[in-house]
């Protein structure tokens, strides 16, 4: 009896200590990040981004792993956009900016929700005006809106007239941080300021 009870409590010590130490590890490699965080996603960062496909702003088609080769800075928004996409992009530019003066190099994404008027001509005229290593993304209906859903966006044209081309979209307005190795990390809001959002990168980078 006494040998039996041995043999079972050594086999369910064994299996608390695996048990642990699974946890454990998982608990370190998820963890790492932690203090760079500004915010918190529900369900886990695997929840936001993956794969797409989409018109570069050179008239190539490119996927998510030619362009987020790098650490990226991923926002979604349309050049006609009156007031809130040139805003929260100069901030991002500004990021990157800031970033560079340390030494650390980002990528400045900027994909569009509004591919009727963002052709490729017209994305490369307002990326090179707003940083001269950003990306313009574009593509049909259906590219980008398999984009927008993998980094769970929302974005809605407004109602026009037919043939009116001064309609506007709305559309969320996060910035998502990708690395190569762990693909989305974080998203910041528009009120958060460049030197926080740069700030808060480089603690991601430097703990990736």
């Amino acid at each position: 009896m006494t040998r039996t009870f041995a043999v079972i409590f050594g086999v369910a010590l064994v299996a608390v200590l695996a048990f642990t130490y699974v946890m454990t590890q998982g608990r370190q490699d998820g963890g790492k990040f932690d203090p760079c965080r500004s915010a918190k996603v529900a369900g886990g960062s695997d929840q936001i981004g993956g794969p797409f496909t989409l018109v570069s702003e050179t008239g190539e088609t490119v996927t998510s792993e030619d362009v987020l080769s790098q650490p990226s800075l991923i926002y979604f928004g349309y050049t006609f956009c009156p007031d809130v996409c040139p805003l929260d992009v100069a901030r991002n530019a500004e990021a990157v900016e800031l970033l560079e003066e340390q030494g650390i190099e980002v990528q400045p994404v900027f994909i569009t929700v509004d591919p009727k008027r963002d052709t490729p001509e017209v994305l490369a005229e307002w990326t090179d005006y707003m940083h001269p290593r950003m990306i313009g993304l574009t593509g049909s209906d259906a590219q980008v809106k398999a984009a927008s859903q993998a980094y769970r966006t929302y974005f809605k044209a407004q109602p026009a007239a037919e043939g009116d081309e001064f309609y506007l979209v709305d559309h969320s307005t996060f910035t998502y941080l990708t690395l190569p190795e762990h693909g989305f990390v974080e998203f910041f809001r528009r009120e958060m300021t460049a030197e926080d959002m740069a700030a808060r990168t480089q603690c991601f980078i430097e703990n990736s």
